[in-house]
């Protein structure tokens, strides 16, 4: 053999040597991006979930057929409190925001709650976690065929408005300060050209 060919046989060698690296590391790129956006579609669907919760507790809180109630400030104070909202039915509107963002509920860690767990005061709203429904999918990695992303996210509930008491007895009246200049006046009927539930509280994602 001659040199020029002994040369030519190692530069063939280290170049499939260096291709086979290079598609190596395409694969681990590959692989690695597809676990980033499994995980960025799991956070997406645990954000819509824990939106949806907070969204649907905030909207059982209404006002209509109170009368009276509302000029009573013992009211407002367990109303801001969120009394009354049905956890059940708000982490029933998570699951299904999760599911149609192609995730599950779940109790990630273990404490019992389902995966959907209610605020305590003095902030209220809600703490999801979600599991991703299909897999990451298979890889270089080994495992990533059974492994599936997961995420939390959590929305708050926040009152915008809060109760102000005038007048006494029989004069008694009351209004709703809120902080977005509107003040909502109860008057001597109190049910007429009341604030929805939108009005009086904001939802967001806890940053």
């Amino acid at each position: 053999m001659t040199r020029r060919s002994r040369d030519s046989g190692q530069a063939f060698a280290i170049y499939i040597t260096v291709v086979a690296s290079l598609l190596v590391l395409a694969f681990l790129y590959f692989a690695v991006g597809q676990a980033s956006a499994s995980r960025n579609e799991a956070q997406s669907a645990a954000d819509a979930a824990a939106l949806a919760a907070a969204q649907d507790a905030r909207d059982q809180l209404g006002l209509e057929g109170l009368g009276e109630k509302l000029l009573d400030p013992d009211f407002w104070e367990d109303f801001f409190n969120g009394d009354g909202v049905k956890v059940g039915f708000a982490c029933a509107e998570a699951g299904r925001f999760a599911a149609q963002n192609g995730a599950n509920v779940v109790d990630l860690d273990g404490d019992g709650d389902a995966g959907c767990d209610r605020l305590g005061l003095p902030e209220d709203g809600f703490t999801i976690e979600v599991r991703a429904k299909e897999p990451v999918g298979k890889s270089l990695l080994p495992g990533t065929e059974n492994e599936y992303a997961e995420a939390t996210a959590t929305a708050v509930i926040e009152p915008r408005c809060k109760f102000e008491k005038t007048g006494e007895g029989k004069k008694a009246r009351g209004k709703l300060v809120c902080d977005d200049d509107k003040d909502w006046e109860l008057g001597d009927k109190p049910g007429i050209d009341l604030p929805g539930p939108e009005d009086l509280f904001a939802v967001h994602l806890d940053d």
